[in-house]
């Protein structure tokens, strides 16, 4: 299937969320395993009921099998996601978030939401979160400079989303400052 061409100069959100599954992530296991090698890493070994810290791409393999619980990150709960919201309605910048946030969120989200404490009131606030951080880029990107742009705190996902706009943006910007047109006198 071919991508539409706005995608095709980006990496399109399943493949995001692939390169997000390398992320560690702490685990309860429910079996018990030993050291395991992989070629990004050796991770082990599992003694119920001790927490370790697996790639997420391990961990959702083992939930699904149901042989562990994810602790979900401390970013993902009620509390953390409605003052990061506060924050980013009241001030200019982007707040801090991890890097690939919204990546881990759908993940844990969809395999393991029953380790979550309300996890229709995270939905809604990564929502939320969501419209209020893409309404900053968007005036961010209207404040367009040929020579710079600024935008810290901006997250994978949001990069890529904004990324194709922002190439051709650029490359007008460019075009236009190295032959200015004409004046109207001459």
């Amino acid at each position: 299937m071919a991508l539409p061409i706005s995608l095709r100069s980006s990496v399109t959100p399943p493949e995001l969320e692939l390169i997000a599954s390398e992320q560690l992530i702490e685990i309860i296991p429910l079996i018990s395993m030993d050291k395991t090698a992989f070629i990004s890493g050796a991770y082990g070994p599992l003694r119920p009921p001790a927490k370790c810290k697996l790639p997420i791409w391990m961990a959702t393999n083992l939930k699904l099998k149901k042989k562990c619980h994810i602790v979900p990150p401390d970013w993902l709960s009620v509390d953390f996601l409605q003052d990061r919201l506060t924050r980013e309605t009241s001030q200019l910048e982007f707040c801090a978030m991890p890097f690939r946030f919204a990546e881990i969120a759908k993940i844990v989200l969809d395999v393991a939401s029953d380790d979550l404490e309300n996890p229709d009131k995270i939905r809604s606030l990564l929502k939320d979160l969501r419209e209020a951080r893409q309404a900053k880029s968007r005036e961010g990107i209207t404040k367009l400079d040929h020579s710079e742009l600024s935008l810290p705190n901006l997250c994978s996902m949001e990069i890529n989303e904004i990324r194709p706009f922002f190439i051709r943006s650029m490359g007008v910007l460019t075009q236009l400052t190295r032959h200015p047109a004409p004046a109207d006198g001459a």
